[in-house]
């Protein structure tokens, strides 16, 4: 699928010069670029779901003694 993206001209010289550097097209790096902002932000989402305990900072170790003490 094409996309089109407004870049200004700066964006464009600096990823021209990428390109070049590294071998690769603009739209490749162009693709990767958004593979690594989508993964960074899925990361985030991730990373986000261990912090359900909240702000009570509770030790993993210690509530998993807690409620095994209870059996």
């Amino acid at each position: 699928m094409r996309a089109l993206v407004d870049m200004n001209d700066a964006q464009i010289e600096a990823l021209d010069h990428l390109a070049k550097r590294v071998r690769q097209s603009r739209a490749s790096l162009i693709r990767a670029a958004i593979d690594d902002y989508l993964d960074r932000h899925h990361r985030v989402q991730v990373e986000d779901g261990f912090g359900l305990w909240g702000e009570g900072k509770v030790d993993g170790l210690t509530y998993q003694e807690k409620v095994r003490s209870e059996w």
